[in-house]
């Protein structure tokens, strides 16, 4: 219970550094839509003497005086309006610049919890949502609320009937907007789910445009496409219809209103009980009355996304404020060791992996090999922290994958996935990832990895901008430069998953240059493999299959065996099938 207070106070404390100063402004504003809504009122000040003193007088100069005094109020006003706008631009602005960063390290972490990239975009965009919403009307139409009884006091004491009057429109708005929030809540939200299906499936025929293009099938994706966007069209129709319907009423109630507040108006007037001035003076009061319920209703729809867009990035820091930084801890050299590991894949939550276990010092190399689907990837996964483990750990130097930061695995750590990508950047960025290149690691990784001379023959070398995921290079020259990020800095640890899936026979001679390298230099190196040009240069394999490591040792011993089924035990047949398996598809 104490624990969770005190994440509580933290997440608390770090919200509040990110709006600071934000409360300050509000109260400010608040104060300053007082005055506005006040100076709001000149117009029904300046009918009222028009009517009551000017015409009656038939004074030019009373005229021309009340006039001047009205435009300079309402220049005053205006001004005013002005100041808060801009102020409300700015708002938003900063909070972008404070929070965007947080709830983009967010939307990098979520897709290795299982959450598609449109759901981890969608997290940025509410950055997006939130920001704009400071430069709307409906923000503005929030803090003009408060004031109301402004407006409607001073109706009030024109006469209580006129008073009581436009009291009882502001009712019926009120429950037009409550009747807005109730209607509209659920088909909001089910259209944003939907938008945000509708958005996965976009994306995933723009990632799939080769495919689609390449076997025709664009048709059916484009009908697929038509489905989604089908739905989330009619959900948000039906949002729609609700918000623009009560829109439209109160609009219409408000000029009953109107005309009602003129009608009793004359009527008083009529009867002795009020002066022709007044008349024109409650019709602008109740109508300023009754604006920001209007306006409300009219961008309800906006106040529901900014809601939850706020609710969200307040969720986002929650989970970010959650994570403290580790204890600086010196720089591993010694071991990996991999205790009891069990993974499941995040989208499902189905195991995949179960209960591994092996351990690696430095100045050796592994190669992973086993069947397609027996849980290789999610075991480099594991062991690069990208995917958590269930149960067990990943231990570097004895400590928990968890304990070392981000700034020291950037030192150690070197990555290829097998579905690498690159950075719409320099090849010096892509390769020094993203940060300032040091000129002479930049080059040793990229000659270990075999890709400097094709760099230097570039127009413009280094400094090539490779554009979006890098297309204008071969798929080999691709996994070439994304092998020299994994050896930037001469890591501890390099995980290769199938480093020479595109390679020629002069990048496989580079991959077994670099792992020999790795182990040269007191590194510890794992390599998932399919080709066996890839293990010249490991010491150890392991063979996984269904989520098992069913063999682990010294290189010679675990390939001789399988190399020589007939030798085995009998009484370990199922081990031996499995062996000779992965020994056809390893060798």
């Amino acid at each position: 219970m104490a624990t969770k207070v005190q994440e509580t106070k933290e997440v608390r404390a770090r919200i509040d550094a990110l709006t600071s100063g934000f409360r300050k402004a509000a109260v400010f504003l608040f104060c300053l839509s007082g005055i506005i809504n006040l100076l709001a009122l000149t117009g029904s000040f300046y009918m009222m003497q028009v009517y009551d003193r000017a015409l009656t007088s038939a004074s030019v100069a009373t005229l021309a005086m009340i006039s001047v005094l009205a435009v300079g109020l309402y220049l005053f006003q205006g001004g005013l309006d002005v100041i808060r706008s801009q102020i409300l631009v700015r708002i938003g602005a900063e909070l972008d610049r404070r929070v965007a960063p947080e709830v983009h390290r967010m939307t990098i972490d979520m897709p290795r919890f299982g959450f598609s990239t449109t759901e981890a975009m969608e997290r940025g965009r509410y950055v997006e949502v939130l920001r704009n919403f400071f430069g709307s009307q409906g923000l503005i139409a929030l803090f003009d609320l408060p004031w109301m009884p402004i407006f409607l006091i001073f109706v009030y004491f024109l006469h209580p009937l006129l008073g009581a009057l436009t009291i009882g429109g502001a009712v019926l708005l009120t429950i037009l907007a409550i009747l807005n929030e109730v209607l509209s809540r659920k088909a909001t939200q089910e259209s944003q789910k939907a938008g945000m299906q509708r958005g996965a499936i976009a994306e995933s025929n723009a990632r799939n445009a080769d495919v689609i293009k390449a076997m025709g099938f664009g048709g059916a994706a484009v009908a697929r496409f038509n489905q989604a966007n089908e739905s989330h069209l009619d959900l948000q129709t039906g949002a729609n219809d609700v918000t623009g319907t009560l829109g439209a009423i109160s609009k219409v109630l408000r000029m009953i209103m109107q005309s009602a507040v003129l009608g009793l108006g004359a009527y008083l007037t009529i009867i002795g009980e009020m002066s022709a001035g007044s008349i024109i003076a409650a019709s602008i009061a109740s109508a300023r009355a009754l604006a920001p319920i209007d306006m409300v209703i009219g961008n309800w729809k906006n106040i529901v996304l900014a809601h939850t867009a706020y609710r969200k990035i307040q969720e986002t820091i929650r989970a970010m404020s959650s994570a403290k930084p580790p204890v600086a801890l010196p720089a591993p050299k010694a071991s990996l060791k991999i205790d009891n590991v069990t993974v499941a894949a995040p989208s499902t939550g189905r195991v995949i992996l179960s209960d591994i276990s092996f351990e690696l010092t430095a100045g050796q190399a592994l190669g992973i090999i086993g069947p397609s689907g027996g849980g290789k990837s999610t075991l480099m996964r594991a062991m690069a922290g990208v995917w958590p483990a269930l149960r067990g750990s990943v231990r570097l130097d004895g400590a928990d994958h968890a304990q070392w930061s981000e700034e020291m695995i950037s030192k150690t750590h070197g990555y290829l996935p097998q579905d690498y990508a690159l950075f719409d950047t320099t090849i010096a960025r892509n390769i020094s990832r993203l940060q300032e290149p040091d000129a002479d690691a930049l080059i040793k990784a990229a000659t270990d990895a075999g890709v400097h001379e094709m760099i230097v023959h570039m127009p413009d070398g280094y400094d090539t901008h490779l554009g979006p995921q890098g297309t204008a290079l071969s798929g080999g020259q691709r996994q070439r430069i994304a092998l020299a990020r994994a050896l930037y800095g001469d890591p501890f640890i390099v995980m290769l998953d199938e480093p020479n899936s595109n390679l020629d026979a002069q990048g496989e001679a580079a991959v077994s240059r670099a792992i020999k390298s790795v182990k040269e230099r007191g590194g510890i190196a794992v390599v998932i493999a399919h080709r066996p040009s890839a293990l010249d240069a490991v010491d150890l394999v392991a063979v996984v299959q269904n989520g098992k490591i069913v063999s682990f040792g010294p290189k010679e011993e675990v390939l001789g065996v399988r190399a020589v089924p007939s030798i085995e035990p009998a009484a370990d047949g199922q081990a031996s099938a499995t062996r000779r398996a992965v020994s056809a598809q390893a060798v």
